[in-house]
């Protein structure tokens, strides 16, 4: 009992006991940790050696011609780790101009096939191009001649040889001290869905006003709003013949709340701008006869309906306004605030 007793005391007292332990093992952990990221930022490094040697670029741009040429969507497909990365690239796809949609290959053996059509192009995820549950997408897909894009490590594979285009992932293992789950190779499909992607978007010609429609909301929409979504127009508009007297240019300014006033000449186009500190500058007794072109700033600063909002909030901004003018040529069409921009979450 005695020798007991003491043995447990003297563990419960050691310094080093388990504390030691813990941190051996939180800096081990660091180390696995970090070793993950270079493993995985090498292995990128290859995929881009790769697909930049004249093979790799031939194979990615004929992946692009099939994918361009279908004149449906495109079907992503996986299973397991692999399934959670295709969806990821349907969804990237989606946002960037290119329809698709990911099919769980399982439930595509189980009714879900009648969701992929001959209009379509499937690209079929597989690390080791073995997956079971893609044998009958493989082979519908063959039925139908739709287009068939591997992205697997093993060229040889099942799924590699039935493609009609196999974009090989380079030899590198997974990281991690065991080397078994799906990381690395998760990381370059990815990778190599994100090129797909922008490639796509580029061969399209998307633009930011595309992306804009389709993403409408979030911090993505705010930067992409236009001035015309936040002007204000028609009857809002504080405009005032150039050779009226300055005392209806000021009933308009006290009406419309903008601080300011256009001046439009006998076409209607903008000439000119009265504003606070226009009227501070020609204070006088005589002010109120005096004629807006005698007053006005000639040659406002404008923007066009089609700008982003984020270059209107910029010139505000920079020249120290709160107002801008919107124009169609030399025609006022609108207004925008400093405020609407803030409101609108626009920065």
């Amino acid at each position: 009992m005695m020798t007991q007793a003491r043995a447990t005391n003297a563990g419960a007292s050691s310094p080093n006991g388990a504390s030691g332990v813990a941190e051996a093992g939180a800096e081990t952990g660091i180390r696995g940790a970090l070793h993950v990221l270079d493993h995985e930022a090498d292995a990128l490094r290859q995929l881009l050696a790769l697909f930049a040697s004249e093979a790799g670029s031939q194979a990615l741009s004929t992946a692009l011609d099939l994918l361009m040429a279908a004149k449906g969507r495109v079907i992503v497909t996986g299973m397991g780790k692999s399934g959670h990365i295709a969806r990821k690239i349907a969804a990237t796809m989606a946002s960037t101009g290119t329809p698709a949609q990911f099919v769980h290959p399982a439930e595509a053996s189980h009714g879900d096939m009648g969701m992929i059509t001959a209009s379509d192009a499937v690209i079929a995820l597989s690390n080791s191009g073995e997956t079971a549950e893609l044998a009958d997408l493989i082979t519908y897909s063959r039925r139908w001649r739709i287009p068939l894009i591997a992205i697997t490590s093993r060229r040889d594979s099942a799924l590699g040889t039935a493609a009609d285009v196999t974009l090989a992932l380079p030899p590198v293992g997974e990281a991690g001290a065991l080397g078994l789950a799906p990381t690395t190779s998760t990381t370059m499909m990815l990778a190599l869905g994100d090129a797909l992607s922008v490639g796509l978007l580029e061969r399209k010609g998307f633009s930011a006003e595309d992306f804009h429609q389709l993403h409408p909301g979030g911090k993505l929409g705010q930067q992409l709003l236009h001035v015309a979504d936040l002007m204000h127009v028609g009857a809002e508009l504080p405009l005032v013949a150039v050779t009226a007297p300055m005392s209806q240019a000021l009933i308009e300014m006290s009406a419309k709340t903008f601080g300011c006033v256009g001046a439009v000449d006998a076409a209607g186009d903008l000439i000119g701008i009265v504003t606070d500190g226009d009227l501070r500058r020609h204070m006088g007794a005589d002010l109120l006869a005096l004629p807006v072109a005698d007053v006005m700033t000639k040659g406002p600063l404008t923007i066009a309906g089609q700008a982003l909002a984020a270059e209107a909030l910029l010139i505000m901004n920079e020249r120290s306004i709160t107002s801008l003018f919107v124009v169609e040529g030399k025609r006022p069409t609108g207004i925008i605030r400093l405020h609407d921009c803030l409101r609108a979450g626009v920065a």
